[in-house]
This record gives structure tokens, C-alpha cells and sequence, in this order.
């Protein structure tokens, strides 16, 4: 699925998703790349210096900065949150500010300057601790209060709503992405499958927490992108959340631990860990609806994926700052 002629302003876009999606369109697009650059995954591409490329460093928590970039875009994609436990339990405020606020922010600036398509990502963590083949019209969990994991997933589940009413009240055309346990090269900040791999290339031990039997299905970061470009190409797609991810790529975490370990032929131990806090212990999507709806169908198996993610580390110099 392909774009052309547009312009394109990607809020987050220095982050990992951002930098794989504006590798997919920038040659055929313009593109805006709105970041305050907390985490850059541009660095480790060629984008930067982009003749398509517009990069602007700004906050989605200030409006009239989100207006400014916005101006003569056609597609908004909203990818901009505080993203990561360890992130969302060191600043849950702000992990609760940025997608509510930032989120406003971009559905005022849309619905203002009359954008053709606007693309909100919320979030798998809005099915609760456990979720087997959910559905979009499943109920969602909002957690306990005054547990920090369930403040980003009660934030995103917000601005799922705010998107929604945004287009049935003023009829702009959103659409909510729920993404489930995104992984491939770039993948900077936090996340499993960065975590063991970086420490499998460096030999220390891989930390699993309690015992390993908490169950995800892995998505490469391609088959997200196919499932985002679908959802702005397909009129079908306006008003409605989707579940993008690979059903078919279900593993626990202490067997993706030693799937990182064998593929990256690594003399690494697994180590395990007690937390004691709220951890998401299944989490398996449906994907009938974008199936349907959309087209969507991941191609890519997990063995080949994390193959791809660890030569890319691989390849870097120098990962002690990942």
C-alpha cells in the first residue's frame, strides 16, 4: 500500500514507528516530522537530509506549535506519548498529559484546518492484563487507580473516545490504531525485544520478570506500517479503532529470551526477577475487523523478524546507547 502527492505531518516522528513509516513515504510525499526529540530513532537513518524532509521540533502539549506544522498537511499521523513502563512509572502524570492534551491538540488543529485523514494510536494496554483474541468491541479494563502501569492505557482509551466524537460530532475523519507488541530495528528506549537483544549482543544476562509464562503476539514494525497505510487509504476505515498485530506470532517471554539467545548465538544467561507490580499477562489480538475492513494481513513470522532486528543491532558500533 502506497501514498503519493501528499503531505504528511507525523507527530512523534523522530521515534521509532515515526522513522520506519517516513522511510515507507518519503519518496513520494512531503513529510513533517514533529518531535521534541526525547527519544530519536533518526539518527540511524538517511532522513534527515531528505529533499521531502521537513523536520520541526516542537511539543504536541503547545497548541499553536501544532497548528504551525500542520498547515497544508492533508494526513495527520499522531504517534506523540510518553511510551515504556519504566517511563510511564518515573512520570505518570506526564504520561497522562501528553496523550490527553496532545491529543486535543492535534484533533482541534485537524478538524480546524480540514485534514483529509488524522491517525491516533492508543494502545493494546486498554484490554487489561489479560486479553485473548479481543476484539475492538470487547470491554475495555481501566485498572486499578493508583496503579501507575494503567495511567497510559486509561489516557489512550481517552483520546480513542475524543477521536471517535471528534468524528461524529464534527465529522472529521479519525481513525484509532491499537498496536500490540511492536518490535524491529530502530526500536530505541524500551521494549522486550530490545532489551534482550542489546543484552544478548553484550553478553549479560537477559532479565525476565517472575516466571517467564506472560504470553504476546509480536508484530513487526512493517506489518504496523502496512495496517497504518491501509487505514488512511480506506474510506471504510474512518470512525472506527482497529487491533494491528500478528496473531500468529505468540510466544512467552521467557521463550522469546531464548529465541533472542539461539539466533543471536549468544553465551547470555536468563535471569529471573520478581515484580511486584501489574504486568499484562496475555495479550493476543483479533484482527478479524481490519481483515475485513481494511485488507490488513501481517506476512511477517517471528524467527524472521527478530533475525532482521538483531543484524540491524548488529550492525551498529556501538549500542551502549540504546
Amino acid at each position: 500500500m502506497t501514498l503519493s502527492g501528499k503531505k504528511i505531518l507525523i507527530t512523534g516522528g523522530r521515534g521509532f514507528i515515526g522513522t520506519t513509516l517516513c522511510e515507507r513515504l518519503v519518496n513520494d510525499n512531503e513529510i513533517v516530522l514533529f518531535d521534541n526529540g526525547y527519544r530519536d530513532a533518526l539518527r540511524y537513518t538517511e532522513l534527515a537530509n531528505h529533499k521531502n524532509i521537513q523536520l520541526v521540533c516542537g511539543d504536541v502539549l503547545d497548541y499553536n506549535s501544532v497548528f504551525k506544522a500542520m498547515e497544508g498537511c492533508q494526513i495527520v499521523i499522531h504517534l506523540a506519548a510518553i511510551a515504556g513502563v519504566p517511563d510511564v512509572f518515573r512520570h505518570p502524570v506526564m504520561t497522562m498529559k501528553v496523550p490527553l492534551l496532545g491529543t486535543y491538540h492535534a484533533l482541534e488543529a485537524a478538524l480546524q484546518q480540514g485534514v483529509e485523514r488524522l491517525v491516533d494510536f492508543s494502545t493494546s494496554e486498554v484490554f487489561g492484563s489479560y486479553a485473548f483474541r479481543v476484539q475492538e468491541a470487547d470491554v475495555t479494563s481501566l485498572g486499578a487507580v493508583g496503579e501507575a502501569r494503567w495511567t497510559y492505557a486509561v489516557s489512550k482509551l481517552a483520546t480513542e473516545h475524543l477521536a471517535h466524537n471528534y468524528y461524529k460530532e464534527f465529522g472529521l475523519p479519525a481513525v484509532s490504531i491499537r498496536p500490540f507488541n511492536i518490535y524491529g530495528p530502530r526500536q530505541v528506549g524500551a521494549g522486550a525485544v530490545h532489551e534482550f537483544v542489546v543484552r544478548a549482543l553484550r553478553g549479560e544476562d537477559l532479565v525476565v520478570h517472575n516466571d517467564g509464562s506472560q504470553i504476546r503476539a509480536w508484530c513487526y514494525v512493517d506489518d504496523i506500517v502496512d495496517g497504518v497505510l491501509l487505514s488512511i487509504a480506506r474510506d471504510e476505515a474512518v470512525g472506527h479503532a482497529f487491533n494491528i498485530g500478528n496473531p500468529r506470532c505468540i510466544i512467552t517471554v521467557y521463550n522469546l529470551a531464548r529465541e533472542v539467545i539461539r539466533l543471536t548465538g549468544s553465551k547470555s544467561k536468563i535471569r529471573f526477577e520478581q515484580m511486584n507490580r501489574a504486568d499484562v499477562e496475555l495479550r493476543v489480538p483479533s484482527i478479524t475487523k481490519a481483515r475485513e475492513l481494511l485488507g490488513y494481513e501481517p506476512k511477517i513470522d517471528l524467527e524472521e523478524g527478530l533475525k532482521w532486528t538483531i543484524d540491524w543491532y548488529r550492525s551498529l558500533p556501538n549500542s551502549q546507547d540504546l
